[in-house]
């Protein structure tokens, strides 16, 4: 099978990313339609987004199918056909659950020697491996670089760390998106065109 394109769209918060991500896929990919949720119900306006997003994909005419993935997505490669579509959503709540994995020992992710940087790499690996078997995958990600990096030291470990993975992905990436205000403006085209 040829390898299936990496596609990564980034833009603000309810800037269309997803709608764009899901169109994309639905018009481009051949195979199911996977929807890989990286959501953790932690909270009850976490709670009400993530029943929001499953009653979306449930009212659309296309079929979707769901894998509730918020961290170690290695652990997917088993359960992706050959030509499958997938939407991965999204990378910045991922990095928040890699972050912060291990809190309630009090040592959290982020903190340990090594660990963010491993996860990092267990994801891009992860999803290369993906396009070895899917049709496409597309990435979605919050900008939230957009602003001077805030004091506190966990937002700017976050905010560079996302700042390094939306640079890799971009380099990995056939085609990237930055979502703004509902318009998809192409930074990097396929074949350079």
């Amino acid at each position: 099978m040829v390898r299936g394109r990496l596609v990564f769209i980034s833009g603000g918060v309810r800037s269309g990313k997803t709608a764009f991500a899901e169109n994309w896929l639905c018009a481009h990919a051949a195979g199911r339609r996977v929807y890989v949720a990286t959501g953790r119900p932690i909270d009850r306006e976490m709670r009400e987004r993530i029943r929001h997003h499953r009653q979306d994909r449930a009212a659309r005419p296309e079929s979707w199918e769901t894998i509730e993935r918020p961290a170690d997505f290695s652990g997917i490669l088993p359960m992706i056909r050959e030509g499958d579509g997938l939407l991965i959503d999204c990378i910045t709540t991922w990095l928040a659950n890699e972050m912060y994995e291990g809190i309630e020992s009090g040592l959290p992710c982020h903190r340990r020697q090594g660990c963010l940087e491993e996860k990092v790499e267990a994801l891009l690996c992860a999803l290369s491996e993906m396009t070895g078997k899917a049709s496409a995958v597309v990435v979605v990600s919050n900008e939230v670089l957009d602003e001077p990096l805030p004091a506190t030291a966990d937002i700017r470990a976050y905010s560079e760390m996302l700042g390094h993975i939306h640079q890799r992905l971009v380099s990995m990436a056939d085609l990237a998106y930055e979502m703004d205000a509902g318009i998809p403006l192409r930074w990097k085209p396929e074949n350079g065109k």
